[in-house]
């Protein structure tokens, strides 16, 4: 079929869904629900058999879903109604929840169903829920919907009493910020925490801070640490503690509440929020990670498994800053005196990557050299990675990855990759060239066309796609909440594997072979001159450009590389990649065997 998404941003879960129907064989053209852009006259000229919203939040005009059907997804149970859905599902602690999809009429979230889907509900942030239970269960009740309708038999089900199976309706209200305010004398750390992980990553919780009106962003639980309600504590790693009435919490990242006139604010790391406002407080270094019972939060993590070392990061929205870049290079550095044989990098939830990190680049007073130190430390980090070659990399990718976040992942031997990612590897919607080594890594995995032509369209793509394509050498089919457990399993496997040793050697040779030719350090200096120029040019479209993703702009237009053409030549081209792919540089364990002619191939 031909199935236009209509959404109001081209978001994580709408990228899911335009990935995965292109994986089945449909075409698919998205729409973005503009102010200024007739929605009903950009529908008449997609004429989609389907329109399917992911992601919507203005409602679907009558001249549309009069004229075509048009399915919503809604984060929320068959019965449950209203713009807060998963908030409240949150914030009221319940511990399972669903997706739907149902068919627009009239009335928001009113219509008749054609599939829903449920999924636990675990205590973390609601965008990290949302990316990974709740859009596992909107692919669910997506693609049951969608061959529902395709098979033309199947009769929806009605929401009302008329219903045999009749399901009382729960229309929630907006959950404003009288609802989500924090009471540090009288909420409890559980409510405290459960309150701002249903406020992540947007609106935040609105509170009084050092002297400020703040949003509070992100959430996690302190165990150690006591004080007087409200009381700050200490920082780590750009994050600040906070006193509950019976323990604490982390608050990773802060917004200034916008002044009337003034433009939108953004996130930033709390510490650098705060800036001279901040009392002085103790930077507590990270936790020991041989005493589980140290309930804390750390966004940089070891652990060691017999011969397998993992170093787990998660930074909020998978941006690097360049105190993030040297922090984790340090933690590499150190992982890497440890006597593994095989290291993971990442192998915990949600985002893996995305790299440099443009709030905290706009913000500063030179966003040009902010820019050029930034780049600096993401490539010193995939430089470390490339040239480790005492033991075995793999890059766990639990969540999205994209831009320079996804060139790390490649410069691993082996990338394993969580069913549910949605990867992006390209830079120009931000007016980049790129660096991170991605003239090497990348054509190395696909050749030199197929990496043109995935930096040319731009496009989001799946982690079965990426592996067709030869960018992935794994995809574990598993839960968010199981992927960590799952990657130990595998990566424990990979140490035990006879053939290991030799791998490692060959990867030595074969560096040394390298550099030997054409050195690494030929890619980075050709890569940084061209974004030297970029940087250093005022008028270049990158500034504008992470201007507008900072500041949340909205665009004019849709943009035309989400358009039919686009995402049909790129499924189309996808298909040619699969006849002619290019070397997969990792074993993928036992699931892959040896061709006489040297590749490996899936078996």
């Amino acid at each position: 079929m031909h199935i236009l998404l209509v959404a109001s941003a081209f978001n994580s879960l709408t990228q899911r869904v335009h990935v995965e129907l292109r994986d089945h064989g449909h075409t698919v053209a998205v729409e973005l629900a503009l102010p200024e852009r007739p929605l009903a006259e950009a529908v008449r000229r997609h004429a989609p058999d389907l329109v399917l919203a992911p992601m919507l939040r203005t409602a679907i005009p009558r001249e549309v879903w009069a004229a075509y059907p048009c399915f919503i997804v809604h984060p929320g149970p068959f019965g449950d109604r209203g713009p807060s859905s998963l908030d409240w599902a949150i914030q009221r602690g319940a511990d399972r929840w669903g997706v739907t999809v149902l068919q627009a009429v009239e009335d928001m979230d009113a219509g008749d169903v054609w599939a829903s889907a449920d999924c636990v509900v675990l205590p973390v942030g609601k965008s990290d829920l949302y990316r990974g239970e709740i859009a596992d269960a909107a692919l669910t009740a997506v693609l049951l919907a969608v061959e529902r309708f395709a098979s033309g038999t199947h009769t929806p089900r009605p929401q009302g009493p008329a219903h045999a199976e009749y399901t009382p309706v729960r229309i929630r209200p907006y959950l404003d910020q009288s609802v989500r305010r924090i009471d540090w004398d009288a909420d409890s750390t559980e409510t405290v925490l459960r309150k701002l992980r249903a406020a992540d990553s947007q609106p935040g919780v609105l509170d009084v801070l050092c002297g400020a009106e703040w949003y509070l962003h992100g959430g996690h639980p302190e165990g150690g640490l006591r004080g007087a309600p409200g009381e700050l504590l200490a920082t780590r790693a750009g994050a600040i503690c906070r006193a509950t009435k019976d323990g604490a919490v982390w608050i990773p990242e802060l917004r200034r509440r916008r002044a009337s006139g003034r433009p939108p604010t953004y996130k930033l790391p709390a510490v650098q929020a705060l800036g001279d406002r901040l009392p002085s407080l103790p930077e507590l270094a990270a936790p020991d990670s041989a005493d589980p019972r140290r309930r804390t939060w750390t966004d940089i993590g070891y652990r060691e498994e017999g011969s397998v070392g993992v170093l787990s990061f998660s930074f909020p929205g998978g941006a690097m800053s360049t105190t993030q870049c040297r922090r984790l290079l340090d933690a590499y550095r150190q992982a890497c005196a440890r006597p593994t044989s095989v290291l993971v990098l990442g192998g915990q939830r949600d985002f893996f990557a995305n790299g440099i990190h443009l709030n905290v680049i706009e913000a500063a007073e030179d966003p040009a050299a902010e820019s050029w130190a930034n780049i600096n430390a993401l490539d010193d980090l995939v430089e470390a990675v490339l040239t480790t070659t005492d033991r075995l990399v793999v890059s766990a990718v639990a969540g999205n990855a994209a831009a320079g976040g996804m060139m790390l992942a490649l410069a691993a031997d082996e990338v394993w990759c969580r069913a549910g990612a949605v990867l992006n590897p390209h830079y120009r919607l931000m007016g980049l060239y790129g660096s991170e080594y991605w003239t090497y890594t990348l054509p190395r995995r696909v050749g030199a066309a197929t990496a043109d032509r995935l930096l040319g369209e731009a496009l989001p793509m799946s982690a079965a796609s990426a592996r067709d394509l030869g960018l992935v050498d794994r995809v574990v089919d598993c839960g968010p909440g199981d992927f960590a457990a799952e990657v130990g399993r595998l990566a424990a496997r990979l140490a035990a594997l006879p053939g290991s040793p030799s791998r490692i050697a060959a990867k030595k040779a074969e560096l040394e072979r390298q550099e030997c030719g054409e050195p690494l350090a030929a890619f980075r200096e050709r890569e940084l001159t061209r974004m030297r120029r970029t940087f250093d040019d005022p008028d270049a479209p990158y500034h504008a450009l992470r201007r507008a993703f900072v500041h949340k702009r909205r665009p004019q237009s849709t943009p035309p590389h989400l358009g039919l053409a686009a995402t049909t030549a790129a499924r189309t081209a996808a298909g040619a990649d699969r006849s002619t792919r290019a070397r997969v540089t990792g074993t993928a364990l036992e699931d892959l065997s040896r061709r006489p002619d040297g590749w490996y191939q899936e078996s």
